[in-house]
């Protein structure tokens, strides 16, 4: 049986972006990890290392696999490849 992949999204509270990639994710039922950058610069930091040089949230990560932000995740979704990227990485 696969392992399920972990996922990571970094986020601030009022980004409207990061409320609708989680949604999205709640949508599929997968869980995640969810970081607040809010007000604290060493995760910040960690996130734009992560997402090289992506400053921006959110930013998400399938395991050690940058997504990238809400639309790169939405186009995934729409595009049928979302499913398949997560059941690639569960193996």
């Amino acid at each position: 049986m696969p392992t399920p992949v972990e996922i990571t999204i970094y986020t601030t509270q009022t980004c409207p972006y990061c409320r609708r990639a989680k949604e999205l994710l709640q949508k599929k039922n997968l869980a995640y990890q969810e970081i607040s950058v809010d007000g604290d610069f060493e995760a910040r930091a960690q996130m734009t290392n992560r997402a090289n040089g992506a400053s921006t949230v959110p930013q998400i990560f399938f395991g050690d696999t940058h997504v990238g932000g809400c639309d790169d995740l939405y186009e995934l979704h729409y595009d049928g490849k979302l499913d398949l990227l997560l059941a690639d990485l569960a193996r």
